[in-house]
């Protein structure tokens, strides 16, 4: 069993873990309820299980992908939604909702190409984007090899694995490739959820992940940590200045550099294409969705308890699983954005403590 389905079937606290196994989970009248991105769900498990230890309170997170997080979070089904696709300060208003940033990452593209290693493969965007609009159908095609002259590639047929729902996930690839690739722009372009014109649907990270591992001459696209502690033979880009970069987190960390949050509004930031020598060209951010005036203060509360903790204790745990925590400067504004935004009668929800 690979690392992210340990961390998923022992975190019973985790009720996202539990749905994806296809078991019904109970959670306590204490437990703070989210939904939505696969991205941050490793993360997201491994905090939980650690301020579970620490203060008997769960989580009960459900990972559905960013686009059934947003539903819910408008439905007000959950105390909290999670997008890997920020809402535009607009719609946030519309709605009475406030967004912060929760944990930067990066998606890498993965293939299952027999004889190939991690880090050997090599793409550059423009050549990702025709992969995936079928222009490229075969792993020995001449423009894979030209950015590959020492690999010896097979004929083999490529299957392009995509996500089937609603997802930031897909939004983070598809912005990329839109960004990259006019041509991709104009027939594909960039959403949660797209029509693709090739290839085989996933659910999920997780689907993405096994459908990639089970599908020989795959190429699929997932967070990281599910590459990482899957052993996915994942593949080397060549960044917006034209630079070889191996997905880690001093990439996704150069690429979130120049990230100007202050200035943003409702912290509406893509992280896509960055320039920068070591920067990885698919980066993005996590966020968090809830409302300003809370129809539950207390469990709003709890919530925002459970970030502010993750933000002070859960570097080390953010840094094993290769996602970038938020610096600290940006903590804070994002703490004062829950104490000017977040209330209930006037007064804010949570008190800093």
């Amino acid at each position: 069993m690979n690392e992210v389905k340990k961390i998923s079937m022992r975190s019973s606290i985790v009720a996202g873990a539990l749905a994806l196994a296809g078991v019904v989970a109970t959670a306590t009248a204490a437990d703070i309820s989210g939904a939505g991105a696969t991205f941050p769900y490793p993360i997201y498990a491994k905090w939980a299980e650690a301020y579970k230890a620490k203060t008997g309170v769960g989580l009960n997170y459900q990972s559905i992908g960013s686009g059934g997080g947003i539903k819910q979070i408008k439905a007000a089904t959950v105390t909290f939604g999670a997008s890997d696709k920020p809402l535009e300060a607009k719609e946030l208003d519309e709605s009475g909702l406030v967004q912060f940033p929760m944990i930067i990452g990066g998606v890498v593209p993965v293939v299952n190409v027999p004889g190939l290693k991690a880090g050997q493969l090599v793409l550059d965007g423009p050549t990702l984007a025709s992969i995936y609009m079928g222009e490229i159908a075969t792993w020995n095609d001449a423009r894979i090899k030209a950015l590959n002259p020492k690999l010896n590639l097979p004929a083999t047929a490529i299957a392009p694995v995509y996500r089937s729902d609603g997802s930031g996930t897909n939004f983070l690839f598809t912005n990329y490739l839109s960004t990259v690739s006019p041509t991709f722009k104009g027939k594909i372009g960039a959403a949660t959820s797209v029509e693709w014109p090739t290839g085989i649907g996933a659910k999920g990270n997780e689907g993405v992940a096994n459908m990639t591992t089970q599908t020989t001459g795959a190429i699929g696209y997932v967070e990281y940590a599910y590459a990482k502690q899957n052993a996915m033979t994942y593949v080397q880009m060549k960044n917006h200045d034209g630079k070889l970069v191996a997905p880690e987190a001093t990439a996704f960390a150069a690429a979130a550099a120049n990230a100007d949050w202050a200035s943003a509004p409702g912290y509406y930031l893509i992280l896509t294409d960055q320039p920068g020598a070591k920067s990885w060209p698919i980066t993005g951010a996590s966020f968090i969705i809830m409302y300003k005036s809370p129809k539950e203060p207390a469990a709003a509360a709890e919530a925002l308890k459970f970030f502010a903790w993750a933000y002070k204790n859960g570097a080390e745990m953010a840094n094993s699983l290769d996602y970038v925590p938020l610096p600290e400067k940006v903590v804070k504004l994002v703490e004062q954005t829950w104490k000017s935004s977040i209330t209930s009668n006037g007064k804010p929800v949570w008190s800093g403590k």
